[in-house]
């Protein structure tokens, strides 16, 4: 039965230490560094970028959402995209850090518990941002998909990795201007399976713009979603 023990001795064994701050800690971040890196913030319940307490405790939307409002109807996101948690997020795109994501999918779950007190639905699905081709060679994973499957998990909620496609090979969003993001990705997503009636989460790691997401957002109320809903690691602020 010794093998039944090894599970329960491993993290004695081999011991982890703060993706931030390198002190031994049980987790891939300890906690006072998630203390710093995720503070919580009133957002727009569409966009989730910074609204005053009073506005977002009402359900209110930001003065963009209301004067051009998205394709989207919600968004949650965990954190704002700024230091220390920019790097981890770097760290699992561009470094393969595979590690890092159950640990961000485990701060989105709590922004969604947090937001579930405020009558949050939970959606039929959850599906990530799909890569193009060429970046999925290139990269080797998908990090939203990495984010999507834990997430799944951890709300009970099914995964459909393959709900969407990315048909067009598009530039790289952070290599372009603001007002030039949401041209870029018009029309770049094809839905591949059936969405008719359903609340759709879409998982992404980062939102800057809302272009993308918003693009994806059109294609699933396209094909007949009633409700899509972002879940993103990190907001970027306003400039």
């Amino acid at each position: 039965m010794f093998h039944l023990r090894i599970p329960r001795l491993l993290p004695g064994l081999l011991p982890s230490s703060c993706a931030l701050c390198g002190q031994l800690c049980a987790g891939v971040v300890c906690a006072p560094c998630r203390a710093d890196a995720v503070l919580q913030r009133s957002r727009c319940r569409r966009c989730a970028n910074p609204l005053n307490a009073i506005d977002a405790a009402a359900g209110r939307e930001c003065g963009a959402c209301v004067a051009s409002p998205p394709r989207f109807d919600a968004t949650i996101a965990a954190a704002d995209y700024e230091a220390p948690l920019d790097q981890l997020l770097l760290q699992l795109k561009f470094g393969a850090c595979l590690p890092l994501a159950p640990w961000f999918a485990t701060l989105l779950r709590d922004a969604v518990l947090r937001q579930q007190a405020g009558g949050h639905a939970l959606p039929d699905l959850l599906a990530p941002v799909p890569l193009g081709r060429r970046r999925l060679v290139e990269r080797g994973f998908n990090q939203a998909l990495e984010v999507a499957r834990p997430l799944s998990r951890l709300l009970g909620v099914s995964c459909a990795p393959r709900l969407a496609a990315r048909v067009l090979e598009t530039a790289p969003q952070s290599t372009l201007a603001p007002s030039q993001r949401a041209a870029n990705v018009r029309a770049a997503f094809a839905v591949t399976e059936p969405v008719a009636g359903l609340h759709v989460g879409i998982v992404d790691d980062v939102m800057t713009s809302g272009g993308t997401l918003d693009a994806l957002a059109s294609a699933l109320k396209q094909a007949g979603a009633l409700r899509v809903t972002n879940y993103v690691v990190a907001r970027t602020p306003p400039k």
